[in-house]
């Protein structure tokens, strides 16, 4: 199974899982509104997903870590540029707080662990990953700009069942037809766990937090994701932080409690939340 089956699976998985939701949630789209949604579908599902898997599987997971924490710079900087937020000093003191942090965090883990068959980094699989982060970011702000008018949990089921319509379409071409034999039951358990937990669920949680924060401070939330890493990576596979990443921690945490208790950003008025 390649990295394209991975990714038609996991979306797959996550679509079953907010069937109820399009039931209870007409869409009431414009046609305007609905061509919209297909760009930020196509864009936050099929090609960053594949673009980014693809690059994961050409690069170590200490590089892919380290742009990774980049995303939070890139999405208050289009933040800023596109969505006209503005966001104030102690919230860029925040955002360099947290992305500092990120990166102890990732410089400070010595594992030797690769994310593919290849023996280090490649510039190849590091562009790939810059680039999924890029589409990354017009897919957050094509999603808050939706969710305007309608509510989070419409623009993230429609959207993901969008994309999932897409992949199920381009997989097949690009990759093959993805197996359904030869599979252990704990790689479907895998699968199920990331597309019903690690997509359908996250999508949903982020944006509704979309539409309670401006774009360029939930940013430097993204941030907690290395920190929440490392603490599972200590208390499930018993490993240890070191001082930088415990640094690292501290300062992303710093940052968060900042973001979320001193910054002003100004921005529209608060979105549907429902």
């Amino acid at each position: 199974m390649n990295v394209g089956h991975m990714v038609l699976y996991r979306f797959l998985f996550a679509v079953l899982a907010l069937v109820p939701l399009l039931f209870t949630h007409k869409p009431g789209l414009t046609g305007a509104e609905w061509r919209l949604l297909l760009v930020c579908a196509l864009l936050g599902i099929p090609i960053q997903f594949l673009l980014q898997f693809s690059g994961l599987a050409r690069t170590t997971v200490s590089h892919a870590s380290l742009m990774v924490g980049t995303m939070p710079v890139i999405l208050a900087v289009g933040a800023t540029v596109f969505a006209h937020e503005r966001m104030d000093a102690t919230g860029w003191f925040a955002l360099a707080l947290s992305t500092i942090g990120a990166a102890l965090i990732t410089l400070g883990a010595h594992s030797t662990l690769r994310s593919g068959p290849h023996q280090g980094p490649t510039l190849e699989g590091d562009l790939l990953v810059v680039l999924s982060l890029v589409i990354a970011l017009g897919w957050v702000l094509l999603n808050k700009h939706l969710m305007l008018r309608h509510s989070a949990v419409v623009i993230s089921a429609y959207g993901v069942l969008c994309g999932t319509t897409m992949l199920f379409a381009s997989v097949p071409i690009f990759y093959g037809v993805p197996p359904l034999h030869h599979i252990s039951v704990r790689a479907w358990l895998a699968l199920v766990a990331s597309g019903v937990l690690c997509t359908a669920t996250t999508t949903l949680l982020w944006n509704w937090g979309l539409t309670q924060v401006p774009a360029s401070q939930a940013g430097v939330l993204l941030n907690m994701e290395p920190l929440i890493g490392s603490i599972l990576g200590v208390f499930v596979l018993h490993e240890s932080l070191g001082p930088s990443a415990r640094t690292g921690g501290a300062l992303i945490l710093a940052a968060a409690v900042l973001i979320t208790t001193r910054s002003r950003t100004r921005v529209r008025e608060q979105l549907p939340s429902t």
